[in-house]
């Protein structure tokens, strides 16, 4: 294996680093946006029935806030359940947009891994073929070891780069999909949640 990276020439060591970056992100990412640790399953029902029980507080808005993401966003909402409907709908959306750039980060920076890693391999493919060259200007056309160098160089960076791009591209676009599907859910959950307080706050005029 390091023979193989020495014969890469220097643009291997960016490649390699990319790789360890690329791995790293899209394991973080996918321990981190599993769905029992963004949309808990018994979530949402623990929440409409406390709205329905009339047993919100702060103390519950607090834990609520701290549970998960969506729990971040259903506590913002029952924050401002008091308030009209549009001021609720309005911190959700905000609240949301915070909770959605935390869900989607490291993704631009793995999206442009998978991006400059095969231009990286590329860049090596052209400094092995000028090495291949400048073999040929010195009077190694007759001696292939002399050109072996420069050629290695260049299919290596290439398959290098390339092996890095593709895995990274599908994780890219793995991950890119789950926050989507996340955030549809967690807007479902959002209206869900604005109908549930809207109701509960009807009974309650309709008690007195």
């Amino acid at each position: 294996m390091w023979e193989i990276v020495r014969a890469g020439g220097p643009l291997m060591w960016p490649i390699i680093l990319c790789s360890i970056g690329a791995a790293a992100i899209i394991l973080e990412r996918l321990w981190t946006l599993q769905d029992r640790r963004v949309l808990p399953r018994d979530l949402t029902q623990k929440v409409w029935q406390l709205v329905e029980a009339n047993q919100i507080n702060d103390k519950v808005i607090a834990a609520l806030e701290q549970n998960s993401p969506l729990g971040k966003v259903l506590a913002a909402g029952l924050a401002n359940r008091h308030r009209p409907r549009e001021v609720m709908m309005e911190r959700l959306q905000d609240t949301g947009r915070h909770v959605v750039h935390e869900l989607e980060r490291f993704l631009n920076t793995l999206g442009t891994i998978a991006g400059i890693s095969p231009l990286l391999g590329l860049l090596g493919t052209v400094t092995g073929i000028i090495k291949a060259f400048e073999a040929i200007q010195q009077g190694g056309m007759g001696d292939p070891r002399m050109l072996s160098g420069g050629i290695a160089e260049a299919l290596i960076t290439t398959a290098a780069g390339l092996c890095v791009a593709i895995p990274a591209f599908i994780g890219y676009r793995y991950l890119r999909g789950k926050v989507d599907r996340i955030v549809i859910e967690m807007e479902k959950d959002a209206i869900r949640l604005a109908d549930a307080v809207e109701a509960a706050q009807q009974r309650e005029r309709n008690a007195a």
